[in-house]
């Protein structure tokens, strides 16, 4: 049975060029299904997925995130360098990383300036560059 969550989460899959199996178009959901853009690690899409009673692996799910990266439908933002979210936002925006909540959200893109950057070694090129301000209670 279709529900309007699935339908977008199909149509999202489909601007990536992702074949809309079962569990992806139930991740795709998850993730998109609202219309509002999502901040996760595969743990948490592994909680959320089996929530809904969805029967997925953990591997599948990493797997398919990285699919949906590769895809261009979401970025991934690694934070100390370990720990990799996955963010449907793939507009280039800085991201706020709440350090005792382990929760990453958007900062407002409007607010950063960044006057220059570093020339690339020879031979390399820029490819993205990602901007995560931790934050931490006072």
């Amino acid at each position: 049975m279709s529900s309007p969550e699935t339908d977008r989460g199909t149509q999202w899959l489909s601007k990536g060029g992702i074949r809309p199996t079962r569990q992806r178009v139930a991740l795709a959901s998850l993730l998109v299904g609202d219309g509002n853009n999502r901040h996760v690690t595969a743990e948490s899409l592994f909680a959320a997925a089996k929530e809904v009673g969805e029967q997925v692996s953990q591997a599948t799910v990493y797997n398919t995130l990285r699919a949906f990266c590769d895809a261009g439908l979401m970025q991934e933002v690694t934070v100390d360098g370990a720990r990799s979210y996955f963010d449907t936002n793939t507009r280039d925006h800085p991201h706020f990383f709440w350090e005792e909540e382990g929760r990453l959200t958007d900062a407002p893109a409007d607010q950063l300036e960044i006057a220059r950057i570093p020339d690339a070694p020879m031979g390399a090129e820029i490819s993205s560059v990602n901007v995560v301000i931790k934050l931490r209670k006072s």
